[in-house]
Order: C-alpha cells, then structure tokens, then sequence
C-alpha cells in the first residue's frame, strides 16, 4: 500500500528560488474533494496525472496515495470533469540533507501563499530544515490544495 507522509510548512521568504535545483508547472483539478478521500488529475509541464487520496490520519500527517501517469491528452480531457476551482502554482525542489522539501508558489486566485511540504519515510523522521521554513500547518485543512479549490487563500 502507498503510504503518502509528508509535514507542510508557510515559507518566510523567497531565498528557495536560489536554493533550487528544479522547478516546474501544475496545475490540478478536482473530480472528487469529499472529506476523506480525493481524485485528482495534474498537468506537470507536459505530463498527465491522476491520483486518488484516502482520508488523513488524526494529525494530517499520512493517508494512502496512488498516483499513475496518463497520457497528457487525458489529463487535458479530465480537466474538463473537474469540478470548479482550478489549483496553478510552481513547484521548486529543494535539498535539504537526505530530505526533498518541494516549495508551492501559488498563483491566481491562491496567489501569495508559498507552502513547502516534506515527504518522510516514516513519521518519526525529523528532516533538518531551511531557513525559509516557517510555521507547520501539518492538518490545517485550510491549506490542502483540495480546500483551496473551494476556499482560496485570497479570500480569507
């Protein structure tokens, strides 16, 4: 079974752009967004996906994820299911120790929320962090990217 564990965090600053060593385009939609569990298409610069979420354990912290690659063609097509609320941001990839932290910088209607997320092996793992890292926000469901769809960050 995928296990997706991962802590999110608000980001202070913009010194990640630097400190990246890629960067790329999403944008996502919704099929399904009921509490506990999500379907979900991405167009990652010029590839498709689609992946389903089961709910979150108590803390936010882990839930079950599958993700497959599609055909760009029919992540474009799904696109048109989803329901409304569009998610555009650009994601930056940065090293820190053994760890990966990916920076969101949201765009259009969730413009000027960054978040970074870290995937962990196990939910004892304490990655040592950047310094742009700023407040954990692990299980506010105020920043999953499937309730920004619905209530984005311009509007709170």
């Amino acid at each position: 079974m995928a296990l997706e564990i991962e802590r999110k965090y608000l980001v202070l600053d913009d010194s990640y752009k630097r400190e990246a060593f890629s960067s790329y385009h999403i944008m996502q939609g919704y099929i399904c967004s009921e509490r506990g569990r999500t379907v979900r298409v991405r167009i990652r610069d010029n590839q498709g996906f689609i992946t389903i979420k089961g709910p979150s354990d108590i803390g936010g912290l882990a839930r079950y994820e599958f993700e497959q690659e599609i055909p760009l063609a029919d992540a474009e097509q799904l696109m048109r299911l989803c329901q409304p609320g569009i998610i555009d941001k650009t994601r930056w990839l940065v090293k820190s120790g053994d760890f990966t932290v990916e920076v969101d910088e949201f765009h259009g209607d969730n413009d000027g929320l960054v978040m970074a997320e870290v995937e962990l092996k196990s939910v004892d793992d304490q990655p040592v962090l950047p310094p742009f890292i700023g407040k954990e926000v692990t299980g506010d469901r105020r920043y999953y990217n499937s309730q920004l769809r619905s209530n984005p960050f311009t509007r709170w």
